[in-house]
């Protein structure tokens, strides 16, 4: 087979680009949130679209509770808020004096096709649910972004009375809230100043694991054997690598991280129908295949790992929800959501 000549080659490796490059874009979202909120951020000022039942940068005297809920993959943030609005018209008078807060993760074709200001941070493809840095208009981590959001809630002055903040995060926003769960600094804050938090995690595709065990098929773990799946243990799989956000790499920070982690509030929220391994939005790598087939049984592994590592400390509960594979507004307004964030009602634990 004769050779490609420098010119042909060069013209192929630029196709091959530029088809690769496409492969990575997606359709924009079709609504952006209807406000806009400036951070600021120890990386600089910038902006993201949030759709919220009050200003939160206002003052806030009665409000004790705030609930965050994080879109996936398809950044539909209208649909996640209307669902979070159900929710809480269905959990009634427990509702009162709740801020309800939906932020947007745009995609750098999201900022393109709605002509939005050079001040709206956007990420590259789906680099936010990782907490990797924006694209623009700095490299602020996604994580820079929930510690932002979370700082204005510790201002006592605009809210004196908070209690408590649930951090709700669904499919592509679960997997962005288990991390930042470990590895997040401001809900830390908050809870040294006496605001409960807790964290919802919501049919994530994949989960951070603290070593190289991974689930084997008699309900076990053992270290992963990762021969043709060399990355298995890599951010955002394992704590190897991990985005700059992290800066502390040491065995004795994620040795603590891990321990504040399973004594934290969590709520691993599943949907019992969410078992199909050819999803379309499913992580099929090596290294998410290597957490089990699909979302349903890679999260009933991770609660196993974490209660067989932390017998006596790990507070997680996991809850199932009937009948809803990976939909978000299903999860957020069933009677399960509707207790994980406003405490009303009850999801008996299996």
């Amino acid at each position: 087979m004769p050779l490609l000549s420098r010119d042909a080659a060069l013209i192929l490796w630029l196709l091959l680009g530029a088809h690769c490059a496409a492969a990575e874009r997606e359709k924009p979202v079709a609504e952006l949130a209807q406000r806009a909120l400036d951070l600021q951020t120890a990386g600089g000022t910038a902006s993201i679209p949030i759709d919220a039942s009050e200003d939160p940068g206002a003052v806030h005297p009665n409000i004790t509770r705030v609930i965050i809920v994080v879109h996936g993959k398809g950044r539909d943030v209208a649909g996640y808020y209307a669902a979070l609005r159900r929710a809480a018209e269905s959990a009634g008078s427990a509702a009162n004096h709740t801020l309800l807060l939906a932020p947007q993760f745009l995609r750098e074709e999201d900022v393109e096709a709605h002509r939005l200001p050079a001040r709206f941070l956007r990420w590259h493809a789906g680099s936010w649910t990782e907490g990797e840095g924006a694209a623009g208009p700095a490299p602020l981590s996604s994580f820079d972004v929930i510690d932002a959001l979370l700082a204005m809630l510790t201002d006592r002055d605009h809210y004196p009375r908070l209690q408590t903040v649930v951090l709700m995060g669904h499919s592509g926003g679960g997997q962005l809230l288990n991390r930042y769960a470990v590895v997040g600094r401001q809900h830390h804050a908050l809870a040294a100043a006496g605001v409960h938090v807790r964290f919802v995690i919501a049919n994530p595709s994949s989960y951070l694991y603290f070593n190289d065990d991974r689930p084997r098929p008699d309900g076990g773990f053992a270290p992963y054997p990762g021969a043709d799946c060399p990355k298995f243990n890599q951010w955002r799989y394992g704590p190897i690598h991990p985005p700059t956000y992290v800066d502390d790499e040491s065995a004795a920070a994620w040795q603590r991280r891990e321990h504040d982690y399973v004594a934290s509030d969590v709520i691993y929220l599943l949907g019992l129908d969410d078992t199909d391994p050819h999803q379309v939005d499913l992580d099929t790598s090596c290294a998410g295949e290597a957490q089990g087939a699909e979302r349903l049984e890679r999260g009933k592994a991770y609660v196993r790992y974490l209660a067989q590592r932390h017998p006596q400390d790990f507070r997680g509960r996991l809850w199932f929800v009937p009948g809803v594979a990976d939909v978000g507004g299903r999860m957020v307004d069933s009677t399960c959501g509707i207790a994980a964030l406003f405490d009303q009602g009850r999801c008996a634990d299996p």
